[in-house]
């Protein structure tokens, strides 16, 4: 038998890891609590110890919650792929080997293309046994396309889920904020409000439908014109759109941030507080296992916003 070199005991386990994983999601420990089914003092003790045995700080306290340093940001880097290749791992150890499955994949939004490659390519490397397809003809309409037997799995914001047919669960959420350009009027104002937004187009990748209610509460006002939404599929076009001054570009933060750092484009969000938009896996009941496998993998290599030049930075917040 060959000789198996045991490598150096690590100071941090797993369980350090999914907290700051869970931390960085959430950006508070009341959050990150909820997820990892602890309380919140529980959380803050297990994140000193995590640092206390780093010997470094891994996230600074902001107005805006907890922001990864440096440290914990690499920390981050490693974790995501860490913790998928963990998790599948205990799958492959008490699964009987089998015939790679297939799983079609569409997302929603049309944004979520921008980081959804390299999750799949993590995902292949970490999950052997499992294949995964990019289905774009059936972005508009995914829940139609479930039901229809025509994909697997969907990456959903907003469409309403059919009764019985198919099975979810919640995954992250992500920030939208409002972008535009540096020489705009509304650029001066630290956030906006509804009635700054009427009298400009806002161009989206994803009209607003009914359903979507984190996005139409904090929209409603009494007395002012309604909102104006054009529809541009093009992330690229959206952004020079807005960059030309021709409309306010509603995005993801986490896809606006690296546009900001040239100073020709600005984001804000709105006065009454962020724009959380959740985000969910949908599937069809026959995948179900490879489909929890995914989501499992999903939660850890979520998208998040890098940090933003200090002017951007004290503005959005």
């Amino acid at each position: 038998m060959n000789r198996i070199d045991v490598p150096p005991i690590s100071r941090i386990d797993a369980r350090d890891l999914r907290l700051v994983a869970a931390l960085a999601n959430a950006g508070t420990t009341a959050g990150a609590a909820s997820v990892l089914h602890l309380t919140q003092p529980a959380v803050s003790r297990a994140l000193i110890a995590t640092e206390e045995k780093l010997g470094v700080q891994l996230f600074d306290r902001t107005p805006r919650g907890l922001e990864p340093t440096t440290a914990g940001l690499v920390v981050l880097d490693s974790a995501s792929r860490l913790l998928a290749e963990l998790a599948d791992l205990e799958y492959r150890v008490k699964t009987p080997a089998t015939s790679p499955v297939l799983l079609r994949l569409v997302c929603e939004c049309y944004t979520a293309y921008h980081w959804v490659p390299g999750v799949v390519e993590t995902l292949q490397a970490s999950m052997p046994g499992l294949e995964l397809a990019i289905a774009l003809e059936h972005t508009r309409n995914p829940m139609a396309a479930l039901e229809a037997g025509d994909i697997d799995v969907a990456l959903v914001t907003a469409a309403a889920m059919p009764r019985g047919a198919l099975m979810e669960r919640p995954l992250f959420a992500d920030e939208v904020v409002f972008v535009m350009a540096a020489e705009n009027p509304l650029a001066a104002k630290a956030a906006l409000t509804p009635a700054d937004l009427s009298n400009r187009p806002l161009l989206t990748a994803h009209l607003p439908t009914p359903d979507m209610h984190w996005f139409h509460k904090p929209m409603r006002s009494t007395g002012r014109k309604p909102l104006r939404f054009q529809h541009v599929p093009l992330t690229e076009a959206i952004l020079d759109f807005a960059r030309a001054d021709m409309g306010i570009a509603v995005l993801s933060e986490w896809i606006a941030a690296p546009h900001l750092r040239r100073g020709d484009l600005v984001a804000r969000r709105m006065a009454s507080g962020p724009l959380l938009r959740p985000w969910r896996l949908v599937w069809r009941r026959e995948v179900k296992s490879a489909a929890l496998r995914l989501h499992s993998v999903l939660q850890h290599l979520a998208p998040r916003m890098r940090e933003l030049p200090a002017t951007q930075k004290r503005l959005v917040a």
